[in-house]
């Protein structure tokens, strides 16, 4: 699973910084673009940074899940303490807790 995360965590990693020019600032240059076409980039630096924030939240899954594996707390609920099913881990890995815990919530 280690493997896994760290692959997962490189691929997110490489997603952002080849979407970094998309999440800029959009620039008032009414001599190159006009209102609507800077609308048009605006609309799109915002679902950038929409998806740039999703990213960095799975990110920080992945690393909890790293530093569980290191604590040797990997593969069992951050809630009740039960063990996560092997199955549950293999569809998210980086998942912190139980289905019991996961819907409660």
């Amino acid at each position: 699973m280690r493997g896994r995360l760290e692959a997962l965590k490189a691929e997110l990693e490489a997603l952002s910084a080849g979407s970094a020019e998309g999440r800029k600032p959009v620039e008032l240059d009414q001599q190159t673009q006009g209102g609507l076409s800077r609308m048009d980039a605006m609309r799109a630096q915002a679902m950038d940074q929409a998806t740039e924030a999703k990213r960095r939240a799975e990110i920080r899954k992945i690393d909890a899940a790293l530093a569980r594996m290191a604590a040797d707390e990997y593969g069992f609920c951050t809630v009740c303490g039960e063990e996560i099913p092997p199955k549950r881990l293999g569809l998210d890995p980086a998942t912190a807790g139980c289905v019991q815990c996961a819907t409660a919530a």
